[in-house]
């Protein structure tokens, strides 16, 4: 070890004037094998308003199609995917946390969740989860929600909790809270008596034939986990972000932030 250390140090004059001094050549790590204490992300973090920007119109599409206000849909999507940046959205354009169904015949991918290797949806691209998500919810347990105005986004947060769509229990205030900071009750849509009841027309026959009973596998899908902390007093970003594993930066482009101020009651998504 000691030869090694000695070697190591010898000029190239050195050598040339002992031949019998040999210099150990400097082993080569492969890539895989090298060291990296503070991995540089392969992707660009997308922010929330970056997000909000760029899929804005098919989540109007969706609810002019169906009536799920955009701004619920964008909401969900912020939360669940974390941006767009969480694993599941950026390697299988899954932006809801959809899960396979028996019924699914798409691709598939397996990711721990509620349970080891869980599996979930692969869609060829973001807009496909969007409208996936429209279907998804086109099942008996939301069926009361497609009733509620497509402006209602208040309605509609309260009414996803009610019906076992996520397991926080402040899940409905982390959606308002979402919408009314990006302001998303922009893209919504108020439609008339006679607008409204054509679309529930329309969502009823969705649900009846395109949902049958034995396909309801909704009714006993595990809600969806959704991972947040509720600022108390004294917290700070940084001491939220080392808590779960992550950097300071990481966690704010997690949620669209610009700056390190918090406030209590302030939700702030920790998942990944």
């Amino acid at each position: 070890m000691v030869v090694v250390l000695l070697s190591s140090c010898l000029s190239k004059q050195d050598v040339l004037q002992n031949p019998h001094v040999t210099k150990r050549p400097v082993p080569v790590r492969k890539p895989s094998e090298q060291s990296h204490p503070h991995p540089t992300p392969s992707y660009a973090s997308t922010s929330g308003q970056e997000y909000i920007e760029r899929y804005k119109d098919i989540a109007m599409e969706e609810m002019e199609r169906y009536g799920i206000p955009a701004s619920i849909k964008l909401a969900q999507a912020l939360l669940e995917s974390a941006n767009g940046n969480s694993a599941l959205a950026r390697e299988a354009n899954n932006h809801f946390g959809i899960k396979c169904t028996p019924e699914w015949l798409g691709k598939k991918t397996y990711q721990d969740d509620d349970r080891r290797d869980d599996c979930f949806r692969v869609y060829n691209r973001a807009e496909d989860s969007f409208k996936d998500h429209s279907q998804f919810l086109l099942r008996k347990r939301y069926e009361a929600l497609f009733q509620l105005d497509k402006d209602d986004y208040k309605g509609w947060a309260k009414g996803l909790k009610a019906a076992g769509y996520a397991t926080n229990p402040r899940y409905a205030d982390m959606l308002i809270e979402l919408i009314e900071r990006y302001k998303l009750y922009q893209y919504d849509r108020p439609e008339s008596q006679p607008e409204k009841i054509e679309r529930e027309a329309v969502v009823q026959t969705e649900i009846v034939e395109n949902k049958p009973e034995e396909a309801q596998v909704a009714e006993t899908k595990a809600p969806v986990r959704i991972d947040i902390h509720e600022v108390k007093q004294g917290d700070t970003l940084a001491a939220i972000a080392r808590e779960h594993g992550m950097s300071t930066r990481e966690l704010m482009d997690l949620n669209g932030l610009k700056t390190e101020s918090l406030f209590v009651g302030q939700l702030i998504l920790v998942s990944q």
